[in-house]
């Protein structure tokens, strides 16, 4: 059954006709498709395609005359996003062709932005970008940056050193002393300008040796597109040459990305016996026919003999999601006694984003939920809680953070451990509170990323079909 066109959208009608009419009869319908066409474009593909589409208001409970944007927010089933954050999502294609490149000018860190318990504000480096602005003024993971030209760091400031900063600023370091609260000044440092950045996403890659046997290390940040993969396959050569025990992937700190290159990851981190066998199910809504599937494809993997490896070491935190959880949740059926997860629970993002485009609209790229991911045994329900670690412990911000590849990681300490003597060391229990209380985290720029399962080619709706009746 056709559903009645909204009441406001009959007197746009009107209106239009009026106009006409004092205008010797001349056709304005142009002008209004130009309003209202792109929501009507996304309010179509909603009705076939969007997983939730059950969900979709009654167009005339609708503004076909909002920006595009803030329609889709209008229209959104509240079971699409977590914590606040909206998973369908509208793009700019501005930027799509250079989506190695940072969407703005930044500094090209990742920081936290913790309050003290003195009710101060701090940001900690997290990490820098190789040839960024933070790299170049000596940032170093787990500096505090404890002021900002002569003043005190505050919350309302974090867009301007950090989100979407504007211009150079002189950054006051310390250090933080946790028995008594204090932190002392260490000396400044002169920030350049915010610039576009290449974003390095396969940012450290390393072999560690403990005991008899050798890991290799790899803290991936983003799952991007085509030449993350061409990365990882020259990766991939390097650890056959290598022929690691075991190996390391740090996802601590990436919300996700695409769902070819989260296939083509697991493909190469998968045992053999995996290869040619269902590794992601994706199930639609009920107009969508039979579930979409991906294989552990042999075809992705380069020539020559493969890594050998034992055990697979994965570090997460409450960032990691999405295609990082894919990756998880659809090696693990073949990896059992394999597969360690060392950090804290995922995000519990389970589903993905299929991106749609059309002629008439170029300037923009919908992203819209659309299946739901399963792995080779069907399990899906990690959405509420996430997936949990097999050892669970923490980065202590505000402490010194220890160098990511190494021992003084704490997050990496008791991989360590297990790769030495095949298990993990015993969880401290707190049997006291503590003399002083940890920093508060505020947010972190991770945080702030968002969470993605994407799924690309786009399926064009058909430019004749303009009102989804």
């Amino acid at each position: 059954m056709k559903r009645a066109k909204p009441f406001y959208l009959t007197i746009a009608s009107c209106l239009i006709g009026a106009a006409a009419f004092t205008s010797c009869w001349q056709d304005r319908s142009g002008e209004y498709y130009a309003l209202v066409g792109a929501q009507n474009w996304i309010y179509t593909t909603m009705q076939q395609d969007y997983l939730y589409y059950r969900d979709l208001p009654e167009e005339s409970e609708l503004n076909f005359f909002q920006k595009p944007a803030e329609f889709l927010k209008s229209v959104v089933s509240e079971k699409d996003g977590k914590n606040g954050a909206t998973y369908s999502h509208i793009d700019s294609v501005s930027t799509a062709d250079t989506r190695a490149l940072s969407e703005r000018p930044t500094f090209g860190f990742e920081v936290a932005l913790l309050q003290t318990t003195q009710n101060g504000y701090v940001m900690q480096v997290l990490y820098t970008q190789p040839g960024s602005p933070a790299e170049e003024a000596g940032l170093k993971r787990g500096d505090l940056i404890i002021g900002a030209d002569d003043a005190a760091i505050r919350p309302d400031d974090y867009t301007e050193y950090v989100a979407r900063p504007t211009r150079a600023h002189t950054f006051l370091l310390g250090t933080y002393h946790a028995e008594t609260s204090r932190i002392d000044t260490l000396g400044r440092v002169e920030m350049p300008a915010p610039r576009l950045v290449e974003m390095h996403n396969l940012l450290k890659t390393s072999l560690l040796d403990t005991g008899t046997r050798r890991a290799a290390y790899i803290l991936y940040n983003e799952f991007g597109q085509d030449d993350d993969i061409a990365q990882w396959q020259a990766l991939y050569s390097r650890l056959a040459a290598a022929q690691p025990d075991d190996i390391i992937l740090d996802l601590r700190y990436n919300p996700g990305g695409y769902v070819s290159t989260a296939q083509a990851v697991a493909t190469l981190l998968a045992p053999p016996d995996a290869l040619g066998r269902t590794m992601l199910s994706m199930t639609g809504n009920d107009k969508s026919g039979e579930p979409r599937t991906y294989t552990f494809d042999a075809a992705l993997l380069p020539g020559g003999s493969a890594p050998g490896y034992r055990n697979l070491y994965v570090i997460t935190s409450g960032q990691t999601a999405s295609a990082s959880e894919i990756v998880i949740n659809c090696l693990a059926p073949y990896m059992a006694g394999r597969l360690y997860q060392v950090g804290q629970a995922t995000f519990g993002k389970n589903v993905a984003q299929s991106l749609y485009t059309d002629d008439r609209y170029s300037e923009l790229e919908l992203w819209l939920t659309t299946y739901y991911l399963s792995n080779a045994e069907g399990y899906k329900d990690y959405d509420a809680e996430g997936l949990p670690p097999d050892y669970p412990c923490s980065e202590a911000y505000g402490l010194p953070l220890g160098e990511l590849g190494t021992e003084t990681d704490p997050l990496l300490r008791p991989v360590l451990v297990h790769m030495a003597t095949g298990a993990f060391p015993a969880i401290e229990t707190v049997t006291r509170t503590p003399p002083t209380p940890p920093m508060l985290v505020v947010r972190t720029s991770i945080a702030d990323k968002a969470k993605a399962a994407r799924i690309v080619p786009a399926r064009e709706v058909p430019s004749d079909n303009l009102t989804g009746k």
